[in-house]
């Protein structure tokens, strides 16, 4: 229904996923209804200047797993950013938004623009 833009250079990134996770499933809206998709756009500006507390640059690891014995993947934070700083924040977003089948409709509506690169 609206459209949103959010700068994110220098915010922290939890932060800014939960807030765009509340504006994903609508609940800025006074017709807010958690089994309706939302229908608001975000549009996020300046990835590459995101700000991550502590250590977590050097300690975070995202894993992920293929299904098959032995398949267990690790990726540090700093090298998944510094190839694709948006699957950081589509991640933190992801995690943030509640596991049902609405999930993946909502980050659809979650659009990245690259503007400034790393």
């Amino acid at each position: 229904m609206a459209d949103f833009t959010i700068d994110v250079k220098n915010k922290p990134l939890g932060r800014v996923a939960t807030e765009i996770a509340g504006l994903l499933q609508g609940k800025n809206s006074p017709n807010y209804e958690p089994r309706k998709v939302g229908g608001n756009r975000v549009v996020v500006k300046n990835i590459g200047d995101i700000k991550i507390t502590g250590n977590k640059d050097v300690q975070k690891i995202y894993y992920r797993h293929s299904g098959k014995p032995g398949h267990l993947k690790k990726e540090k934070y700093e090298d998944l950013f510094d190839k694709t700083p948006e699957k950081v924040l589509i991640n933190a977003v992801k995690g943030m938004l509640p596991r049902n089948k609405l999930r993946n409709e909502r980050l659809k509506c979650l659009i990245i623009e690259q503007t400034n690169d790393r």
